[in-house]
């Protein structure tokens, strides 16, 4: 036999037993929450055609798609990203009656990581998105749903940082770079590389003040009074808004009750580039990658023809899990298994029980002796 088609290929991985359990008691869990918000279910296809993936709508890079074709000729993707989906779904079906959409969803994403440093490239992805709503209490509400979920799952030690997309782009503004050194400068903080930040501006004719708030983006994060500092530091109308916002949202869930939870950092810039305002990613230990990530998109509905603002954000199962496992934390199944062994003689009567059992919800499974 050929051993290779016993394995799966890089970056895919079989679930099953307990572990397969475990994870759909704690996928209805989440969901749950998700309902309880207001959130009403979508299914949107596997593979897409190329176009709502494309490079214009901001998504991540092309050369991460998994692509083919179909009889007809045209590229099609498998889906690296739900929130695109949702907002071609949304334009096409959901009239303008001025009332918000909310809708929630489960499914799988692929991205070809072309260097692949033992990272999934299928994951499974529960999230939502609040369609045609601007005020920041629907930032607000994506954002205590999101935090409301990792209780849900059993996690204590979490942190939800929030940023604001606008508060970089009114320094890069500020400052006159170009596309380019914008570029790598977008790179240096993403890598929080505060001198790589220092050498790349030096020298360059801008005002001090914007100068030294961009070399201090990779250590502008903290509690609540981070905001009062970002605001005092910067005179920018735009960047101000943005901390007057964020101070918005504080306000708001604390009236959730989730204040604790939260912390805000100015450096934290977009994976995805059709971001306007708010962003947020969840963290805790046991995980190297952030297990909750979203935000505020208030114009990519407009590339599938709809003028909607949106937030949205997504809660990566597989992160998840993984950090519930290292913390030691349990997904109780709650599932009574009953094995009842009989022999031919006795089909009848071992039916009759198993099917009593079933009715009163316990799990039995039926052994015939040999």
């Amino acid at each position: 036999m050929n051993q290779k088609i016993l394995h799966t290929p890089e970056g895919v991985r079989d679930i099953y037993g307990e572990a397969c359990e475990r994870r759909q008691v704690l996928e209805q869990k989440l969901h749950r929450v998700l309902a309880s918000y207001g959130y009403r279910d979508i299914e949107t296809p596997t593979f897409e055609f190329f176009d709502v993936f494309g490079s214009d709508v901001g998504t991540i890079p092309t050369r991460d798609l998994y692509k083919f074709f179909d009889r007809e000729g045209n590229t099609l993707v498998l889906r690296p990203d739900f929130t695109p989906s949702i907002a071609r779904a949304v334009s096409r079906y959901y009239p303008n009656d001025g009332k918000p959409v909310r809708l929630s969803y489960l499914g799988r994403t692929y991205v070809n990581h072309q260097e692949h440093r033992g990272r999934l490239k299928e994951n499974t992805e529960i999230g939502a998105e609040l369609v045609g709503e601007c005020a920041a209490d629907a930032d607000a509400e994506i954002i205590a749903a999101a935090t409301s979920m990792l209780l849900a799952a059993g996690l204590k030690d979490f942190q939800i940082s929030i940023g604001h997309v606008a508060f970089y782009e009114s320094l890069v503004e500020e400052a006159g770079l170009d596309d380019a050194t914008e570029e790598k400068l977008r790179l240096l903080i993403h890598n929080h590389n505060s001198f790589g930040v220092e050498q790349l501006l030096a020298g360059m004719q801008m005002d001090r003040r914007i100068l030294s708030l961009l070399t201090q983006l990779t250590s502008l994060y903290g509690d609540r009074s981070m905001l009062d500092r970002a605001y005092a530091l910067t005179e920018g109308l735009k960047a101000r808004a943005a901390v007057s916002r964020l101070m918005e949202i504080y306000d708001l869930l604390k009236i959730y009750g989730l204040e604790d939870h939260v912390s805000f950092d100015f450096g934290m810039l977009p994976t995805y580039m059709y971001y306007t305002g708010v962003i947020f990613r969840g963290y805790t230990y046991g995980t190297g990658d952030a297990v909750v990530k979203g935000g505020r998109y208030d114009t990519l509905l407009a590339h599938f023809g709809k003028n909607a603002p949106s937030a949205g954000f997504v809660v990566v199962l597989d992160s998840l899990m993984n950090a519930l496992q290292r913390q030691k934390i349990a997904i109780e199944t709650g599932s009574e298994r009953v094995t009842i062994t009989y022999r031919p003689e006795e089909r009848e009567k071992a039916h009759r029980e198993a099917a009593a059992l079933r009715a009163e919800g316990r799990y039995v499974e039926l052994i015939l002796e040999d």
